[in-house]
């Protein structure tokens, strides 16, 4: 059976390096040649479809490196499953994903992995990979690291925080740090002094502080930023690569910055909801701000502007979503009375592209550092670059078309994902995504979903391409 070829014709293609008006030839799944629109190359191409993106941007599908989908926490379960958060990345123009799978305490890697596959295999609508939780550090794990790297999953998230659920001390740090060292794996560490912050929880529930705004009070920007500069000393130490995940505050990203400075294979992710939310939305009343509950939490708005520079100057090199929606009802509600006991996450897999071309329109950043942090330096920091996060002859024809100038209301009345409020409510932004193809198979076609659950196929990664 012979492959359809798609033509995409006169869109501004834009990805990390390049900005050209040109069209864009799809062979089958890949893309197999660019060339100027208007010359004699791209005249003289045929194609079984062709796709009109006059006055659109036709940009990289979307690399989101940190999501949750179906992640068990606090006696519940994250309310999107991989059928509906990938059907919501596609919505909103991420077409790979790659979300943690858990390893259990005394249970083996392997274990975690498969029961990761078991929920996403068959069931997603754009592409994805694992990265694993390590959650018990010992003889065996540090084994099966070795064996995972081998098999194409090649990163590793430590926890700092949350002692007696994920928390590893230094010493079980230390040690996978050294493995990871070894191996070629890429340790992601969520930097938060766990130990400290559990004292003041502790602390202000017996003063009766108990409302959600408590929850960003107790954990503090001072401890994450300890925490971020001890994971970066172990690093140095165990002489490894560290990825810091969701950094949130101006302390922690001057940790970053000050290891970067020295030329340290140091990395750091932030999120939407660090850039655009703040502790104003958890102070929101009447049990409202327990939606914006998320570890690391929300700051002051003074955090912003930071974090925005670390983007422009890179000591941040990646925006992804740490999506991991709880309901309002009976979810978050579980925190009534005890902000502790609020599941930690929020919805945005649908939202970030979007977001970040508004901060393109607000000139935070440009319109090809939108892409790099979103598509190209993902795909590389988790070894699927150039296959994913570009747009050129041989890359999986993942890609966006996307209409700059389409204004849009962010609203849970109209989002795709499956819980019951956005994080976002309200908010206008400038810019929509219209058609999105996966692998040249459209997923949504000028703002129609056509894909299915199965559409998205697994993707073995290779190493971080930065480390080394």
């Amino acid at each position: 059976m012979s492959s359809t070829r798609t033509l995409i014709r006169g869109g501004l293609v834009i990805t990390a390096s390049d900005e050209i008006h040109a069209d864009v030839l799809i062979d089958g799944s890949r893309i197999v040649a660019l060339a100027a629109h208007g010359s004699d190359v791209a005249a003289g191409w045929s194609a079984d479809r062709t796709i009109d993106a006059t006055g659109k941007y036709v940009i990289p599908g979307g690399v989101d490196g940190h999501t949750h989908m179906e992640m068990p926490f606090g006696g519940t379960y994250a309310s999107d499953t991989f059928e509906t958060g990938t059907r919501a990345a596609a919505w909103g123009g991420t077409t790979t994903i790659v979300d943690f799978a858990i390893q259990s305490p005394g249970k083996s890697l392997r274990e975690g992995l498969d029961a990761w596959h078991e929920k996403a295999d068959g069931n997603c609508a754009v592409d994805y990979g694992f990265h694993m939780i390590l959650a018990d550090v010992n003889e065996q794990s540090l084994k099966e690291m070795d064996l995972l790297v081998q098999e194409g999953v090649t990163s590793f998230k430590l926890f700092m925080a949350y002692p007696g659920v994920f928390y590893s001390d230094d010493g079980q740090i230390l040690r996978a740090m050294q493995r990871a060292s070894g191996n070629g794996g890429l340790i992601m560490m969520h930097a938060e002094n766990g130990i400290a912050i559990d004292v003041l929880v502790e602390q202000a529930l017996a003063e009766g502080r108990t409302d959600p705004r408590h929850h960003g009070e107790v954990r503090k920007a001072l401890l994450e930023a300890e925490a971020t500069h001890r994971a970066i000393q172990l690093a140095r130490v165990a002489e490894a690569p560290l990825y810091v995940v969701h950094v949130s505050a101006e302390e922690a990203l001057a940790e970053l910055a000050a290891a970067r400075d020295k030329g340290l294979p140091v990395f750091g992710e932030t999120c939407p909801q660090y850039l655009f939310l703040s502790t104003d939305n958890l102070a929101e009343p009447d049990f409202e701000g327990s939606k914006y509950v998320c570890s690391t939490p929300l700051r002051p708005k003074e955090h912003q502007a930071a974090l925005w520079r670390g983007l422009r100057t890179n000591d941040l090199q990646v925006v992804s979503t740490d999506h991991c929606p709880f309901c309002f009802t009976g979810q978050k509600e579980l925190g009534r009375g005890d902000f502790s006991k609020i599941p930690n996450g929020l919805p945005g897999v649908e939202n970030r592209m979007d977001l970040l071309h508004q901060a393109v329109v607000d000139g935070h950043i440009t319109r090809r550092r939108w892409i790099e942090i979103a598509c190209a330096t993902p795909a590389r920091m988790f070894g699927l670059y150039p296959k994913k996060g570009t747009i050129a002859p041989g890359a999986d024809a993942d890609i966006v078309i996307y209409d700059p100038h389409a204004e849009q209301i962010i609203s849970a009345e109209t989002h795709h994902m499956n819980v019951d409020y956005s994080a976002y409510e309200g908010k206008r932004v400038t810019g929509r995504v219209e058609t999105v193809l996966s692998r040249g198979v459209p997923v949504i076609d000028t703002r129609h979903y056509v894909g299915h659950a199965g559409q998205g196929v697994y993707l073995p990664r290779g190493v971080c391409q930065y480390a080394n």
